[in-house]
């Protein structure tokens, strides 16, 4: 009789223990750790440096136009530490899910997909502030004004952005991937504000500090528990791989 047919990951799990699988799946413990380590912090000191500017968008703005270099530098921080969670979600929402499918489906989709909508805000963000420098505030107030709460495809992903996390938290908690206290400090990370030109509140670096209580020690962890690389390794991946984003740079400057 011919046996049960079983699902690729169902196979896989089988085949490997969890630790054996986690060393050699997408993204691995190198890229996971890295972006958990440096994920979070980088949101944390974007929100900080706009923390001394009022919360909504005229005041991000107007602060923009006084402080152009601090502000930006700000967006882009929190940016890059947003993108960089990417490989951090994947790596907990695999842990999750080598011991509850479910779980870990459902809460690394939502925060990825919060994590995409994100990204958008983010562009917005940039053209309006680019807006302030070549027609002024006034005009680009006005225009972000005309445009505020105008329909786009990710405002669907908007309940994605806030219950993401809060479901990761439950499955890495029940699943034991993370003790209570941490998972209540990563499912914090719901409460911070998503939309476009939103500045810094006290719930923002509340939500913030618990997502560096709850990634930071867990990327740290597992670079130690990393294989460390060879030697010929480093020297040729580490150079390729600055080689690489110097390129990227410069390409994306070009246009």
């Amino acid at each position: 009789m011919a046996t049960p047919v079983t699902t690729t990951s169902a196979r896989l799990h089988d085949a490997l223990p969890v630790e054996q699988w986690e060393a050699t799946g997408f993204p691995g413990r190198w890229v996971g750790g890295i972006a958990m380590v440096l994920g979070p912090p980088l949101m944390l000191a974007g929100a900080l440096l706009r923390a001394r500017f009022h919360f909504f968008y005229p005041d991000q703005l107007a602060a923009y136009e006084r402080h152009p270099a601090l502000v930006a530098t700000a967006y882009g921080l929190f940016a890059a530490g947003s993108v960089l969670l990417w490989p951090a979600v994947a790596v907990v929402a695999a842990r999750v899910g080598a011991r509850s499918a479910g779980w870990g489906l459902w809460g690394g989709v939502l925060v990825m997909f919060g994590l995409f909508a994100r990204a958008f805000h983010a562009g917005v963000d940039h053209l309006a502030f680019q807006l302030v420098r070549s027609q002024g505030v006034g005009p680009a107030t006005e225009a972000v004004s005309a445009g505020y709460g105008a329909f786009h495809v990710f405002a669907t992903l908007n309940l994605a952005i806030l219950a993401g996390w809060v479901v990761l938290a439950l499955g890495a908690w029940r699943t034991r991937v993370l003790g209570p206290v941490r998972a209540v400090a990563l499912g914090l990370t719901s409460a911070l504000p998503l939309g476009v030109l939103k500045g810094t509140t006290p719930v923002s670096l509340v939500a913030l500090a618990g997502l560096c209580a709850a990634l930071v020690p867990l990327g740290l962890a597992l670079l130690c528990e990393a294989p460390r690389p060879r030697r010929t390794a480093v020297l040729r991946w580490v150079p390729l791989t600055l080689v690489t984003l110097g390129l990227m740079v410069l390409l994306g400057q070009a246009g």
